[in-house]
């Protein structure tokens, strides 16, 4: 449930009429009191700067009330017609309740669709078109299950929703089929009015009109939804949830009859109070104007608009949602929302822009939803949320499971001007993000917080304020490869996670090429071009872990560091005990020639056998004649 004050952030949804007409030092004033008062702000939706709406305290807390009040009318509703089959013939037709805030039409079961044609004969007094040829709907429709609604026109169907500060209507099908259809050439037009000023309401804060789907099917084509929803999810604006269980305690018998309105009788269906009457004319026409789930919603959505609402499209509890060639603008929260419980999800070429909050949200117990060919542009959160954390982190009071969520995907896509990221991957598994182009923002692609087995393969990023891809807290499995990351301060940063960082091209940055921070054990940096300006290609200095570092080109690196800082780099107590060691080796080396040469250099130039020579008057030999003539022999000589 996102029943939460809005958030402060940038204008984006407009100023309400009513407001309009208060003095512009008074909204000023409110404007500075907001900051000390808590109050939280909605923003206009046109995204061109006008004051912001101020949601006070009190403000917040009647939506809240609203939203409770709605969930208690559905439930009546609800009582009511599951046992109205059983109380005769007569109940099978469509019928109205009387819910106290406001009349409700409830469409039953039969073969062939309703249409505008049914609407103008069983509420001709709250189904009714205006001179410009557009309908007005003043009273709640409930399209029970089994029934089926088609709202179109040949020509074009613009239908408004009655909404002021006294009350709204919605459309509502439970376990029905509800379509929204135009065509080309003439779209179907739907939106909330304020019947006050006949103009659009876009003042959140005493509620708005909006259109639901619990269950069955919803499908709308070539149509224009704008300005509906507030506070919550569920009453967001366009909102596809699954299907609520049925309160059977409010179920009251025949007593409650005595408090019947005209029409009635002691055997209409009733629940708390609330009794079913006949469909047709009114006596006294009223002119003002999420949990387990049992089933699925399904739906289709292409080639519309939405434009305007608290949240753009919420969906929640879905199995098998396609949304394609569609554009989702000035929000005042998320654009489109993919809550809990929706699977087999695919959003296709959807244009998501302008919206207060993120472009695209794949929340928590979001399963297999592909976002393929879409574009999240100028939003003031991240373009692209996938969380896949668990709903719990241990037992738990609704005994919630503990597993992450998962094999979610967004590729071909772009995100551009958004806030704060351009994809944030949230816990998870089995994430991938691939073939992106990501512009701008404070970082790119960042996965973080215990997410496992995230593929970040051929993405283009550029100019982020800080990093292009941030890998950090408690990543595991993770590959970032094939990716180019242009103009960012760090180009690809890696911080208590494991990842292998592969192949890709770091250019233009201006601090870090890649940087490799905590606790990183069995990462691999390997076969990487880095170019740029800063302190290091490759920054290991922060790290701890056994890496691979191997083959990464940094040729064109410039490195702009001190020498201190080089010097502290590359002495690491290792470095500087091996260098200790190779010194001795080449200072024992050097000593040991030196000692051979000076005594090469005694040696050179003296007679061979120079030792051998007689010491100072010791006798010698010479040779002298023989006596007998024939022959000659040695003779000792003394010498002095």
């Amino acid at each position: 449930m996102n029943n939460r004050p809005i958030r402060n952030r940038p204008a984006r949804a407009r100023l309400t009429r009513a407001a309009a007409v208060l003095p512009l030092l008074a909204l000023a004033l409110t404007a500075v009191t907001a900051a000390t008062a808590g109050t939280a702000t909605a923003a206009p939706a046109d995204g061109k700067g006008k004051d912001d709406q101020q949601i006070t305290a009190e403000d917040s807390e009647n939506e809240a009330a609203l939203v409770a009040a709605e969930d208690h009318r559905l439930d009546q509703v609800r009582a009511v017609a599951s046992v109205a089959a059983l109380k005769g013939k007569r109940w099978t037709e469509p019928y109205r309740l009387d819910t106290g805030s406001g009349y409700t039409l409830v469409l039953t079961q039969r073969s062939k669709p309703y249409g505008v044609a049914d609407l103008i004969k069983l509420a001709p007094q709250t189904f009714v078109r205006k001179h410009d040829g557009s309908y007005l709907l003043t009273e709640n429709i409930y399209v029970d299950a089994g029934a089926k609604l088609n709202l179109s026109s040949p020509g074009g169907l613009t239908l408004r929703m009655a909404s002021n500060n006294k009350g709204f209507v919605s459309i509502v099908s439970f376990g029905g089929r509800l379509t929204l259809a135009g065509t080309p050439q003439a779209p179907m037009r739907i939106s909330s009015l304020d019947t006050r000023t006949n103009r659009t309401d876009t003042d959140v804060r005493d509620g708005r009109a909006y259109i639901r789907a619990v269950g069955g099917q919803f499908s709308m084509t070539y149509a224009q939804v704008s300005d509906l929803g507030f506070w919550s999810g569920r009453t967001g604006g366009l909102s596809l949830t699954g299907t609520d269980r049925p309160d059977t305690s409010n179920i009251e018998g025949p007593d409650a009859a005595a408090t019947s309105p005209s029409g009635a009788d002691a055997t209409s269906p009733s629940s708390g109070g609330v009794i079913a009457e006949p469909a047709g004319p009114l006596t006294t026409p009223d002119s003002r104007f999420s949990v387990p789930t049992l089933s699925y919603v399904s739906a289709e959505i292409s080639d519309s608009t939405i434009s305007g609402n608290l949240y753009g499209l919420f969906v929640s509890g879905a199995n098998g949602v396609n949304v394609s060639k569609t554009q989702v603008h000035d929000s005042i929260e998320d654009g489109v929302v993919m809550h809990r419980g929706v699977t087999n999800a695919v959003l296709d070429r959807t244009v998501s822009r302008d919206n207060g909050g993120d472009g695209f949200v794949l929340s928590r117990a979001t399963e297999q939803v592909r976002v393929t060919g879409s574009t999240s542009l100028d939003n003031g959160g991240n373009g692209f949320t996938l969380s896949g954390r668990p709903l719990a982190s241990g037992p738990s009071a609704s005994g919630e499971p503990i597993s992450s969520y998962g094999s979610n995907s967004v590729s071909d896509s772009t995100a551009k001007g958004n806030g704060r990221y351009g994809i944030e991957i949230y816990g998870g598994a089995d994430v991938g993000v691939q073939n992106n182009q990501v512009d701008g923002g404070d970082m790119g692609i960042v996965a973080r917080t215990d997410a496992t087995k995230v593929s970040i393969t051929g993405n283009h990023l550029t100019g982020q304020k800080r990093q292009g891809i941030s890998v950090r807290d408690g990543v595991s499995d993770a590959t970032v490869t094939g990716n180019v990351v242009e103009g960012a301060d760090t180009g690809i940063y890696v911080r208590d996670s494991q990842a292998e960082v592969r192949g890709n091209t770091v250019q233009d940055v201006t601090d870090h090429g890649i940087s490799l921070v905590g606790d990183i054990a069995k990462s691999t940096v390997s076969y990487n071009v880095v170019a740029g300006v800063g302190p290091s290609a490759v920054d290991t200095s922060r790290a701890h872990g056994r890496t691979t570092i191997k083959k990464n080109q940094t040729f064109a690196w410039h490195d702009t560091s001190a020498f201190w800082i080089k010097f502290r780099h590359y002495a690491s107590p290792m470095t500087l005990l091996w260098t200790t060691l190779l010194l001795i080796i080449l200072f024992s080396a050097l000593l040991g020639a030196r000692r051979s040469s000076r005594r090469g250099n005694r040696v050179l130039g003296t007679h061979p056998y120079a030792d051998k020579a007689p010491l100072a008057g010791a006798a010698h030999e010479v040779t002298a004649p023989s006596a007998t003539g024939n022959g000659r022999h040695r003779v000792p000589v003394m010498t002095e």
